[in-house]
């Protein structure tokens, strides 16, 4: 990979099949991604759908450095759920592997394709928990620091199952 890249961090999760075992894949061809190196990786985590029926999830969120563009990560995480059997259907339907760019540096989106940082990032304690576990210190842009959201999101029932 060409320089250290950008800081960027992709929220991985899983709620059918054997979810624990998807997302460690995941979390694996992550690491595999061209121009991309795997910095950190939080614990698992299981949470309770949101807005949703279906079984619990298991999540975490991996840290990349990567040279790959913004759009050009997100095809290839859309290559990794497709891998894993992602079907695209109804929002927050169950599924076999979803993964969020949550945060590419600094930058700021706002597109039809991709919004950073994800636009429910700092609402989602599933996602905080195991952002705060890589980086305690962690600031969004435009959101600021993590700490505080994730204490708003204290009644968001998550637990920590193992590391990745």
């Amino acid at each position: 990979m060409a320089g250290d890249g950008v800081r960027a961090f992709v929220g991985v999760g899983a709620n059918l099949g054997n979810a624990a075992a998807t997302v460690q894949s995941a979390l694996r061809a992550l690491d595999a991604l061209p121009e991309t190196r795997g910095v950190a990786r939080s614990s698992l985590y299981r949470s309770a759908p949101v807005d949703a029926p279906g079984p619990a999830f298991v999540n975490a969120v991996a840290e990349l450095l990567t040279s790959l563009t913004p759009l050009e990560l997100l095809r290839r995480l859309q290559t990794i759920e497709r891998a894993h059997g992602r079907v695209r259907g109804a929002r927050n339907a169950p599924r076999t592997l979803d993964l969020d760019l949550l945060a590419y540096g600094d930058l700021e989106l706002r597109t039809d394709t991709l919004v950073l940082p994800h636009p429910r990032v700092h609402l989602r304690a599933f996602v905080l928990r195991p952002l705060a576990e890589i980086d305690p210190d962690l600031s969004l842009p435009g959101l600021g620091a993590i700490g505080p959201w994730l204490e708003r999101a204290s009644d968001q029932a998550v637990e920590r199952l193992h590391d990745a």
